[in-house]
């Protein structure tokens, strides 16, 4: 299996991007930490996270196409290069339009993370401190509800993945905040505190 810095590599061949890279370096910290909890195989579950957004700078994929660009190059890269078809398949899963349903826990657990990471990092960037080491999951539920906020994130996506998870919305936020606190100085997040 590739390693985490074969795939850290794939993603700074693919993505120009500090943001796009650190919104994947976010998802794959909360849901290592699921792995962590579930007694998952962290690795497995961590690559996928860091891998799954790495085709989206160069094939956004505006028109949501099933079969190509964005999540469906990146799959085709990825089996080429020799990852698993449970990282693949997780991949294609976080995305509605590529016809992958999610069945596996990774796949749900992916999908959970993805949106609600990128929230977590909007809501801590405009706090005074822009430190994640000071939000609060009651203050991202607020923000939730501004729907000028951070327009880009599906608020029903970070709703339908605790579902999916089976976790209280609030919990999985909570939950989610704790991962990046733990990772919040190689995120950019620690802020001024």
């Amino acid at each position: 299996m590739p390693t985490r810095e074969d795939a850290w590599n794939i993603v700074c061949e693919f993505t120009q991007s500090e943001s796009l890279r650190k919104h994947m370096l976010a998802v794959e910290t909360c849901v290592r930490a699921y792995a962590r909890k579930n007694g998952a195989e962290e690795n497995t579950w961590g690559l996928a996270a860091l891998l799954h957004d790495f085709d989206y700078e160069r094939w956004p994929n505006a028109d949501h196409s099933a079969d190509r660009e964005h999540p469906a190059e990146g799959a085709r890269i990825l089996r080429e290069r020799g990852y698993s078809d449970e990282i693949v398949r997780a991949i294609l899963s976080h995305a509605e339009y590529s016809g992958v349903p999610r069945q596996s826990p990774l796949e749900h657990t992916l999908f959970a993370c993805d949106e609600l990471a990128g929230f977590l990092v909007a809501c801590t960037l405009v706090r005074p401190s822009k430190s994640i080491l000071d939000l609060e999951a009651s203050s991202v539920k607020k923000r939730m509800k501004d729907k000028a906020f951070a327009r880009g994130v599906s608020r029903d996506d970070v709703i339908k993945g605790a579902v999916e998870l089976g976790v209280p919305l609030d919990e999985h936020i909570s939950f989610c905040i704790t991962a990046l606190r733990e990772n919040a100085d190689a995120l950019g997040l620690r802020g001024t505190l």
